[in-house]
């Protein structure tokens, strides 16, 4: 990994965490890998899945918890000519954010921990509230019937592009033309830009 793109504020990985709405979880039996897209939770540094009893998923589980989670978040294509005159395509890039956790998978038990790590879920899909709170004796059998277990990282790397390793020129190119392209992703990909500038130097 470029040391330019790594990065290693817990702050700011957390926050992509916190507001992604799915990642991709890999695993692996029998040397056949197996990946999947998976709704997700993220409280206490620890990453919660909940789904169905029964599955290859819980399969795999089950003889092997080793597991790597991926969660990745696009921002604007950038065209080869917004930060190059020169009529190559080499330049043409996508600006992203990318956070891989890989560590061990542990089944849930404790229903007081099931109930909160779906509180979190709830708020994270349902911020405006409007449901009963899960701590509610009548969501007992739902909590029960529900399969909750989690990634204990062991190691976390964070990766986000958006033009750090450019000179101030290219940079700036690529901030006027994504300005005048205007889309709702390319003034979110500027903000972005404009963030990382400062830590950067740019």
């Amino acid at each position: 990994m470029k040391t330019i793109f790594k990065i290693e504020d817990a702050s700011i990985v957390n926050q992509m965490l916190d507001e992604a709405e799915y990642g991709t979880l890999a695993l692996c039996a029998d040397n056949k890998p197996y990946s999947l897209p998976i709704n997700f939770m993220y409280l206490d540094d620890v990453v919660y899945f909940h789904g169905a009893k029964r599955g290859r998923k819980i399969d795999i589980l089950k003889v092997n918890t080793f597991t790597s989670f991926s969660v990745v978040e696009s921002y604007s294509l950038i065209q080869s000519y917004f930060s190059s005159s020169d009529g190559l395509a080499c330049p043409a890039t996508q600006f992203f954010k990318s956070v891989i956790i890989d560590g061990q998978i542990e089944f849930v038990e404790d229903y007081d921990e099931k109930v909160t790590a779906l509180t979190t879920l709830m708020k994270k899909h349902q911020p405006e509230g409007e449901y009963r709170p899960l701590s509610e004796d009548v969501y007992t059998k739902a909590v029960n019937a529900t399969t909750l277990y989690k990634l204990v990282p062991k190691e976390t790397s964070a990766k986000f592009k958006f033009g750090q390793n450019l000179t101030a020129e290219r940079f700036d190119m690529i901030v006027e033309h994504l300005r005048a392209r205007g889309s709702e992703k390319d003034l979110a990909t500027v903000q972005q830009m404009l963030v990382l500038k400062k830590s950067y130097n740019i």
